[in-house]
């Protein structure tokens, strides 16, 4: 019998740090794929609360002390100045390999020379660097002693968060627009590796990919959150757009907003489950992304569903989405965060007279799909881990 193949990696202890774990969301996803890389590896994480105690990824997960406060899973975000130190009590002494999957506190935990350190950074701490004052107003803290208190923690965040940023061997990062903002925070370049995108999941509908001039509504869904700019998308719908119809999937704590610039041509759906929310893209006309995200995996379901996309033209969504000037288009760009601006690329898309092809939006969507990531970031690490053991072993070598 042949013996069984082996990689840098055979026999490496591997350890997956992450933030924490309360609702959802794209790093979560991306968690979910690096435990498909390394399935025996073990996640540490500050607090695992989507279940209502810890352990919900798997029977391998270790918790930090803030775990035990009680209601943590309510005020977590609160204990933001207690997230550095709670994050080097995580003990991961006993790996090779630790994997930060990170957009806060994560890249901080305590590591040695002789392991390897390797982040795939979902953004730097966007609350101690480039959208600090966004995150003052939202709060309404930018005056007063209380917004004095809230700079001063937030700056210490930040030098906090440069100086654990040494202790990273290398970086990978999910866009080309926060590999611009890692090169600008800490002076670090980073592999550009697209997240995972669930484009088994996310298909055409069974009866074929008709156009999107053949279907009804118009679709975003969202966690509403001040810079998703739901509100921003309704308001257009209700006062440029009355005779498009507008489907919101989601809630949040802007849904008094949101509900406040909604007219009658736009329905609030609630917060859907996984399967009506497939089946609401796949009918779609477009859907509709007003957000500046760091990549955006909601357009690209989307366009899995065969669905093309009218999305503002800044940050990671200008590298899924393709654009009017394409040979190929899957979507519309509007220029501004208005709604004047937002009606304008509807009005484009409605006029075009030949609409965009299903099979162009699904094509595109299928150069994000899970096995890219897991072929492109197995490929990462196993490269950083022998370079890595090459140095120890010349290192250790007698001179």
């Amino acid at each position: 019998m042949a013996a069984a193949a082996t990689t840098p990696l055979s026999g490496a202890r591997v350890a997956i740090v992450h933030d924490w774990l309360v609702t959802p969301g794209g790093a979560e996803l991306v968690l979910a794929e690096l435990l498909a890389i390394f399935p025996q590896a073990e996640v540490f994480t500050l607090i695992d609360k989507r279940g209502g105690g810890a352990g919900t990824i798997g029977p391998r997960t270790h918790t930090s002390a803030l775990q035990y406060l009680p209601g943590i899973g309510r005020y977590y975000r609160s204990c933001l100045p207690l997230m550095p130190l709670a994050m080097r009590g995580l003990d991961v002494r006993g790996y090779d390999i630790v994997i930060s999957n990170s957009h806060a506190i994560a890249k901080g935990v305590r590591t040695s020379p002789r392991q390897l350190h390797v982040c795939y950074c979902l953004s730097p701490m966007r609350y101690a660097w480039d959208l600090r004052d966004q995150y003052l107003r939202e709060a309404e803290l930018e005056r007063g002693l209380r917004g004095a208190l809230a700079r001063t923690m937030l700056e210490r965040m930040r030098r906090w968060d440069e100086a654990n940023t040494a202790k990273v061997d290398a970086f990978s990062t999910l866009s080309v627009f926060i590999g611009d903002r890692i090169r600008r925070a800490y002076g670090r370049s980073a592999e550009v590796i697209y997240p995972p995108v669930d484009t088994d999941y996310f298909t055409p509908p069974s009866d074929g990919m008709t156009t999107s001039r053949d279907r009804g509504v118009y679709v975003t869904a969202s966690r509403f959150v001040p810079y998703k700019r739901i509100d921003l998308i309704a308001h257009a719908f209700t006062s440029l757009l009355p005779d498009c119809q507008l489907v919101i999937a989601g809630d949040g704590p802007d849904e008094a907003k949101v509900r406040a610039s909604a007219g009658a041509n736009v329905l609030l759906a609630g917060r859907l489950p996984r399967e009506s929310l497939r089946e609401l893209l796949r009918r779609a006309r477009a859907f509709v992304f007003a957000a500046e995200e760091d990549f955006g995996i909601a357009p690209v379901e989307a366009m899995a569903c065969g669905t093309p996309v009218v999305a503002f033209g800044k940050g990671g969504v200008t590298e899924t989405v393709r654009g009017l000037d394409d040979a190929a288009p899957t979507g519309v760009f509007f220029g501004e965060q208005t709604a004047v601006s937002l009606a304008g690329a509807v009005r484009r898309l409605e006029a075009l007279e030949q609409p965009i092809a299903a099979e162009q939006c699904r094509a595109r969507a299928l150069e994000f799909r899970a096995e890219r990531f897991r072929r492109q970031f197995s490929a990462f690490v196993e490269d950083r881990y022998a370079a890595f053991v090459e140095r120890r072993f010349a290192e250790s070598r007698p001179a």
